[in-house]
């Protein structure tokens, strides 16, 4: 590979990590047009990475071409944002009760840790932030690679949901106490518990966001 290539790689690599945090943030949402032109401008880069960048990004299943648009963020239909939730369930749920079981008590500390931090940061995006923190840090003391993996590649379809719940303030607080249910079974090592605060959680979000999106719902070539 020559220099030129090596350094389109890298800043390749640098606008896909820039625009996966624009659509993790909500900066970029559900329908965004993303013009080659425009992001190498905004980058100050050439339109080969960027080009290279959304591609990455389509890999994901985040971006879709839509004809006479072009590139855009992609929008998940209702069945799409069912099934999402349906596989939050099980893969959570069995990430919380392994994590009863495996999780050291330094695990369960730094869970707490972030659990404080969430109660003080106030609904919105620093809110959501801990949240996903919240779950990746249980994920991680569920202690399974594979069910890592699987999560994982869930997570990055989770990031076009839209804008977070965790903007409503009544949903900023009753995730505070979900995650409450949810940390106390871990403290007691009690998988049945954590498991069923879990699911409580996870389908608590989704009728939330059944709410949230409940305009677009009427007209699913919107969504």
């Amino acid at each position: 590979m020559d220099g030129t290539s090596s350094q389109d790689g890298l800043q390749g690599n640098a606008a896909y990590s820039a625009l996966l945090q624009e659509i993790r943030e909500g900066r970029l949402s559900p329908g965004d047009r993303l013009r080659e032109t425009d992001l190498a401008t905004r980058f100050s880069i050439s339109r080969t990475p960027v080009r290279e960048a959304i591609r990455q990004l389509e890999a994901d299943g985040l971006v879709t071409h839509l004809p006479r648009v072009g590139a855009t963020v992609r929008r998940l239909d209702y069945s799409e944002v069912m099934e999402l939730y349906e596989m939050r369930v099980v893969l959570e749920c069995t990430a919380a009760r392994m994590a009863a079981r495996a999780a050291s008590d330094v695990e369960i500390a730094e869970l707490g840790a972030i659990s404080d931090a969430l109660s003080q940061s106030g609904a919105g995006t620093e809110a959501s932030r801990l949240n996903r923190q919240f779950h990746l840090a249980l994920l991680n003391a569920a202690k399974n690679r594979f069910l890592t993996k699987s999560m994982l590649s869930l997570q990055k379809a989770m990031l076009i949901l839209g804008r977070t719940t965790l903007a409503d303030a009544e949903r900023y607080e009753n995730a505070l106490a979900e995650h409450q249910a949810i940390l106390d079974a871990l403290v007691t090592r009690d998988g049945d518990a954590a498991e069923a605060a879990m699911r409580a959680h996870i389908i608590a979000g989704q009728r939330a966001r059944i709410r949230a999106l409940r305009v677009d719902f009427d007209d699913p070539n919107t969504l």
